[in-house]
């Protein structure tokens, strides 16, 4: 099986034929990670029900929990109006940074000047 084509039809991929994918916790509107999909992630992610992507380092798909048990239950998928982005609703188990913390952007602050 591959996705369905009225999908694929609107998706505006980069030249790597990758989207971005935003993952969201689904009741709390904490944005949690971005990763990348392609066609065929995004055919796993809406037939499996677990979030799917793809490694851009490691030129592989991964499942999210797969390896860490940390996984993504995906509530919803919506495709932005431009069909260029992906937010991907998620039930999260334990954290969804590769560093241990709950979502990626806790890190990392960086100052606003306002002025």
């Amino acid at each position: 099986m591959s996705l369905d084509p009225k999908i694929a039809a609107r998706l505006k991929r980069n030249p790597d034929g990758l989207i971005p994918a935003i993952a969201q916790q689904y009741d709390t509107g904490e944005v949690l990670m971005l990763a990348w999909m392609n066609d065929e992630a995004l055919h796993r992610t809406l037939t499996t029900g677990r979030a799917t992507y793809w490694s851009r380092s490691r030129a592989e798909f991964w499942v999210k929990g797969d390896t860490s048990g940390h996984v993504q239950h995906v509530k919803s998928v919506a495709l932005d109006c431009d069909g260029d982005t992906l937010l991907v609703k998620v039930d999260q188990e334990g954290a969804a940074c590769h560093t241990g913390d709950r979502t990626c952007f806790d890190a990392d602050r960086l100052d606003i000047a306002l002025s």
